[in-house]
């Protein structure tokens, strides 16, 4: 599996030491685990969360501009957690309104001493942060409407939303609330997964 994940990551083009390599894969082997318990996530063969969670994650890291990143909606910490592992440097809040999810990131972080991340349980809409965010992240979360409509109190004045998206959003983009502007959209390729992975950035009209 090590090796495996370790060829993916290098297919995508996204840096990663071999230690976070290694950090990536206990995330898999503990997903897998509270899997069985608690459904976390709709993925359930260890072998496919290596593309459809870990590498599908951390392929906007080019993209990111900042240090504080909020991933609303982020389920069992995606892409919140592999973002983390591979940015030390920055930090991550991660918010989700569901109990056990929230439960399973904050034990993840104990027990391999992951200190750049925040769990919060929250409704993102009610969610009203000390310190703005340089990025809003968002992964099947929510229609890009929705995302600005709830989270436009989240980032900076200077600080973007970064929408993960599977085919190109074309009626999601036609209904963007006004306001706001698209910066550019991104194809990415992420390694074995199925159909198209789309990135949109947007931020705030000046």
């Amino acid at each position: 599996m090590l090796e495996i994940l370790t060829r993916l990551i290098e297919q995508s083009g996204v840096a990663a030491t071999p230690q976070q390599t290694k950090m990536l894969l206990t995330l898999v082997e503990q997903l897998n685990k509270w899997n069985k318990a608690y459904n976390l996530t709709s993925v359930r063969d260890p072998r496919q969360m290596l593309s459809r969670h870990i590498v599908d994650s951390i392929v906007i890291k080019p993209y990111l501009q900042g240090e504080r990143f909020i991933d609303v909606g982020t389920g069992p910490g995606l892409p919140g957690l592999p973002l983390a592992i591979i940015m030390p440097n920055c930090h991550f809040t991660l918010l989700d309104s569901l109990g056990k999810r929230i439960r399973f990131i904050r034990q993840f972080c104990h027990e391999n001493q992951i200190t750049n991340v925040t769990a919060v349980q929250s409704r993102v809409e009610d969610f009203e942060p000390e310190q703005k965010f340089d990025g809003v992240i968002s992964r099947a979360f929510a229609s890009l409407n929705d995302m600005l409509t709830w989270c436009h109190q989240l980032p900076t004045e200077q600080g973007r939303f970064y929408a993960l998206k599977g085919q190109y959003p074309t009626a999601e983009l036609a209904q963007l609330p006004t306001g706001f502007v698209v910066e550019q959209i991104e194809k990415l390729q992420v390694p074995e997964a199925d159909g198209e992975r789309h990135l949109v950035l947007i931020r705030a009209a000046n």
